[in-house]
């Protein structure tokens, strides 16, 4: 091993790896190709005499060496950007809005995600129904917005499909002849299609519980109050999904989309990093 100092945009590349499990979602975020990034995390690690991330066709998590350096990377990247933004004048400001349905409880670790990422940016962060951050993103209160689907819009990047389902307790037994439902108030769209859905089947229902959120939809489903139309992703841990032994109808995936016009460079750096961190992993080879 020689004196020379390392260069961090090898170190970079391998944070956010390490930070992804993911060589694709690293290169989308850094704005890269996936052969580029392994190519520097393979540099980095010849340059330390270390392996630091195990990398097989479905996984990518950190070795022990990896594990002790990743505090250290992070370390040298923060003092880096101390560095060269100590004089900087107020930085560049992106409003964001995004759906609940879309992130859920995925949204703080995506702004600390973007705030490790692109230090020199203020974010002004809203949640709302997607039809409302629609209307609002068109009437220029936000730069971009994170969203599920509405009606028949097809601008923006698909980042994903979420599958929804009927989600419950697992000791959930609805009593009566309308099905108890927890759902956020209008103008939800997922509580518009579910709705639409169920009385297109002919099943009766009424409103259990009405939520201002999705995590106080999740936990009325936890409490085992009601049954709720909501992403699996989103469902609370303990939950079930309920469609086949209810003989409920079939709940349509929901594309979720960014739809912006950031041009800051910081700008396109902060919504590269959440694309990527929004983005489905899958396997791979590096």
């Amino acid at each position: 091993m020689t004196e020379q100092p390392l260069d961090l945009d090898l170190v970079l590349a391998f944070v956010r790896v390490a930070e992804f499990s993911s060589f694709t979602r690293a290169a989308e975020a850094l704005g890269a190709t996936q052969a580029g990034i392994s190519l520097k995390v393979r540099k980095l690690e010849q340059r330390l005499g270390r392996t630091l991330l195990e990398r097989t066709p479905r996984l990518v998590r950190l070795t022990p060496d990896g594990t002790a350096f990743l505090d250290r990377a992070r370390r040298l990247l923060a003092m880096e950007r101390e560095a060269w933004l100590w004089d900087r004048p107020n930085p560049p400001c992106l409003r964001l809005g995004f759906s609940d349905h879309a992130v859920g409880d995925a949204l703080a670790p995506l702004l600390r995600r973007v705030a490790a990422a692109v230090p020199d940016l203020r974010m002004e962060v809203q949640l709302g129904f997607s039809r409302s951050l629609l209307d609002a993103y068109d009437s220029g209160a936000f730069d971009a917005v994170i969203v599920r689907r509405e009606g028949d819009r097809r601008d923006g990047e698909l980042l994903r499909r979420d599958p929804y389902g009927w989600f419950a307790a697992r000791d959930f037994a609805p009593g009566g002849t309308r099905l108890p439902l927890a759902l956020l108030a209008a103008p939800c769209g997922v509580r518009a299609t579910a709705t639409r859905a169920l009385e297109a089947a002919g099943i009766g229902w009424s409103e259990a519980f009405v939520g201002g959120s999705v995590s106080s939809v999740a936990a009325a489903v936890a409490a085992g109050i009601a049954i709720a139309p909501m992403a699996a992703h989103l469902a609370p841990p303990g939950s079930t999904e309920l469609s086949r032994r209810l003989n409920l109808p079939p709940l349509p995936p929901a594309p979720v989309m960014l739809i912006s016009r950031a041009g800051e460079p910081a700008a396109r750096r902060a919504l590269a990093e959440l694309a990527a961190g929004l983005r489905p992993t899958r396997g791979e080879r590096a």
